[in-house]
């Protein structure tokens, strides 16, 4: 585990994911979008779906954290939120899984309770994703193996932040909180060099970068949005 994490520090990791109508959301393309990743010198690769993280594994030869992307009741997404979703994300091969360390329940546990749950019956090396600075502390006691900021500004509890910018004053936090324990990542809307840099000048373990790379649609837009204003 530890050289698994050396192996990423102050690297760039590149979310490779693809949903609903896009011309990319199949595992053969995604992992096209891994092999440029690869390429331009990505340190690991996430990605969400089995057939997905199957076909990357194929031919990218980098870290893969998988994922399972399902909803709550109220239509937030919930990351890996099932024994099965990460029994099967270990079968695939998996180097890491990002699991939801957020409070809410699934399958009658919290994100930190499932996380124990999970560390106690896989030898897998888990990511938490979590979206408050206390989700954080929750997690890392429950055996999480790094934490993520992923899910700030995507819960109840944090949507109305800036869901332009990434959450600076959580990794701040969170590093300051287990800069000699625990890997904290930076991942949730740093869609610029700019913030990546940023980002690892707070101390942030990795970088994790997605939309800014892997979905043309959504940066086309940011294009046509600033000439038509």
């Amino acid at each position: 585990m530890n050289e698994l994490f050396k192996s990423i520090y102050r690297g760039l990791v590149v979310s490779c994911q693809a949903e609903g109508d896009s011309p990319f959301n199949n595992p053969a393309d995604v992992a096209k979008f891994a092999v440029c990743a690869q390429m331009g010198g990505a340190v690991a690769i996430r990605t969400e779906g089995i057939e997905k993280a199957k076909a990357i594994l194929e031919i990218v030869h980098l870290p893969l954290i998988g994922l399972v992307k399902s909803a709550f009741p109220d239509g937030s997404v919930r990351i890996t939120g099932s024994e099965k979703d990460v029994a099967d994300l270990i079968q695939a091969g998996c180097n890491i899984v990002a699991i939801d360390g957020t409070f809410r329940e699934r399958e009658g546990m919290t994100g930190p309770e499932f996380i124990a749950h999970i560390k106690s019956k896989y030898a897998i090396v888990v990511m938490a994703d979590i979206a408050t600075f206390e989700e954080g502390l929750a997690c890392a006691a429950s055996g999480a193996d790094c934490l993520s900021t992923t899910l700030s500004g995507y819960t109840l509890e944090t949507q109305n932040q800036n869901k332009d910018l990434p959450d600076f004053d959580l990794l701040q936090k969170l590093v300051h909180q287990f800069s000699d324990s625990l890997p904290v990542i930076a991942e949730g809307r740093f869609n610029t060099p700019e913030m990546a840099g940023k980002a690892i000048d707070a101390g942030a373990w990795a970088v994790v970068t997605g939309t800014a790379i892997t979905r043309p649609q959504t940066i086309t837009k940011w294009f046509y949005d600033a000439i038509k204003k």
